[in-house]
């Protein structure tokens, strides 16, 4: 007797709105002329492969200033770009072009075989025969065994992201040169990269890839070292009104440890979201890919900001260091305390 055949999976409607909404606007774009290009984002890979990371998008035309400066950036222009769903992407890493479909949200986020040295490597994008776009991906070499997982919101950019209307604030109105680094966190990273050749950086953050170029300007103005960003959709899924940032994290940090299993991660966090409880749950399940933690405790006034604080957990009895402290500088010298820098 034949097996009766598995149901299809819900989908909820608001997801399907979401996609016929974005598909009506990308039929606009593409009547008043506009074409599609690829956003492309750092992304990281191993001995023979790499994970490519974008998203295709027609970008709204932005005009320039008097002088040929363009104007100061303000937040909704992350979000006024329209996504551009199933896009077929052309990769070309090393000479050899591989095509890809970008997902339902015009995002890339896909493996591909590469044999390529260690460190920064450049490959390009390119979608509907238009100019490549060239983009890298830190490739982590095989005796390579320190990397560092770093959140961003409240641990490398101010942001108070948790609290709705202080987050849409900050997300669609504020100008982007007004967004402030965490005190300290910069000089922290730089030590931890400089102290550990060849370390990948991965910034892992709940914030929507719409804000990734902004985000990538910021480290660069502020001097952080460049890294791997993963972020996530803000959008419904089938079965979602919002996606998971818990989850999001969480399958991040795991599949870090799946496809490293030669390094031990420094994960670096805050108090404001629930980053202690992520990172206490990775360590015990994962000991031996943990080599320290270092929590970001928000100020009273960030923490109002943030909608409260997260109970960091007493960590005395961990199997691996774990320091707390209220910025970069501190964390820094914790850090020194427990010998996973050099105190110099």
């Amino acid at each position: 007797m034949a097996a009766a055949p598995s149901p299809r999976p819900k989908v909820l409607w608001l997801a399907r709105l979401e996609y016929r909404f974005h598909s009506w606007r990308e039929r606009r774009a593409r009547a008043r002329g506009q074409k599609p290009t690829v956003a492309a984002y750092p992304g990281y890979g191993g001995a023979d492969w790499v994970r490519v990371l974008g998203r295709v998008l027609i970008v709204p035309p932005l005009k320039p200033r008097r002088g040929g400066e363009y104007a100061s950036v303000r937040g909704w222009r992350s979000f006024a770009s329209v996504p551009v769903g199933y896009a077929q992407v052309t990769v070309t890493i090393d000479g050899v072009s591989h095509e890809v479909v970008a997902d339902r949200g015009g995002v890339v986020d896909t493996v591909l075989p590469a044999r390529l040295a260690s460190g920064w490597q450049t490959f390009t994008m390119s979608v509907e025969g238009g100019e490549p776009i060239e983009t890298r991906a830190f490739i982590v070499g095989a005796d390579v065994d320190f990397g560092i997982v770093c959140d961003v919101d409240d641990t490398v950019m101010v942001t108070a992201l948790p609290r709705p209307f202080v987050a849409a604030w900050n997300s669609f109105v504020l100008d982007e040169h007004a967004r402030q680094p965490v005190p300290g966190m910069a000089v922290l990273l730089e030590r931890l990269v400089r102290d550990n050749a060849g370390a990948p950086v991965i910034y892992l953050s709940t914030g929507a890839w719409n804000v990734a170029p902004t985000l990538v300007r910021f480290m660069r103005r502020h001097l952080f070292p460049p890294g791997a960003l993963l972020l996530t959709d803000w959008g419904p899924t089938h079965d979602r009104w919002f996606r998971s940032g818990q989850a999001h994290k969480s399958e991040n940090l795991r599949r870090l440890a799946g496809e490293f299993p030669h390094v031990r991660w420094m994960l670096i966090g805050d108090d404001g979201q629930h980053d202690d409880a992520l990172y206490t749950a990775f360590a015990s399940d994962f000991p031996d890919r943990v080599r320290a933690v270092a929590i970001r405790q928000l100020s009273t006034a960030e923490a109002v900001l943030a909608g409260g604080r997260t109970a960091v957990d007493d960590h005395s009895a961990a199997t691996v260091p774990w320091v707390t402290g209220p910025d970069g500088a501190e964390l820094l010298e914790c850090l020194a305390a427990v010998g996973i820098v050099d105190d110099a």
